[in-house]
């Protein structure tokens, strides 16, 4: 019997299958590159993007996908409990070091829409233009994430 997959891989094979469905709605061949988890997740974003870029709605478990991965990875480069990043409904994030947040509204908290958040993690909008655009709510000493991003620049 084979072994059951562990939560990163069915995470890995719901971002794949997220990312064929965003192609496949935007007439394009399945995604055909590495199969590294980082390449796969800017691809997904980026096909996001193009779909929104386009007029089209993106495909919601794409954009849920490209969301909390790139939320993911966040919390990975930046560890730590003072800051939320919250992307309204996919997901949100506890990240930088400082003082820990474990109650009610934290100290500092960043929110924005999920495609401004998909622009921002690949580097296709500054965190000026955004926060100078209000696409970006940010309060707090600590919410300032252009030292953070972009995450990935786009091809």
């Amino acid at each position: 019997m084979p072994a059951k997959p562990t939560a990163a891989q069915r995470r890995r094979a719901a971002l794949r299958s997220a990312l064929d469905a965003q192609l496949a709605a935007l007439g394009e061949p399945p995604y055909g590159g590495p199969d590294q988890p980082s390449l796969v997740l800017s691809a997904c974003a980026e096909a996001v993007l193009r779909a929104h870029d386009t007029g089209r709605a993106p495909d919601r478990a794409a954009v849920r996908a490209a969301v909390r991965g790139t939320l993911a990875e966040l919390a990975e480069r930046a560890p730590g409990h003072s800051l939320e990043v919250r992307v309204p409904p996919f997901g949100a994030v506890q990240v930088i070091d400082g003082p820990r947040h474990t109650r009610g509204t934290p100290p500092g908290v960043v929110e924005t829409d999920p495609t401004t958040w998909l622009a921002l993690a690949l580097g296709r909008q500054t965190w000026e233009s955004a926060t100078a655009a209000h696409t970006v709510s940010a309060s707090g000493v600590r919410a300032d994430l252009s030292s953070l991003l972009p995450l990935w620049t786009s091809p």
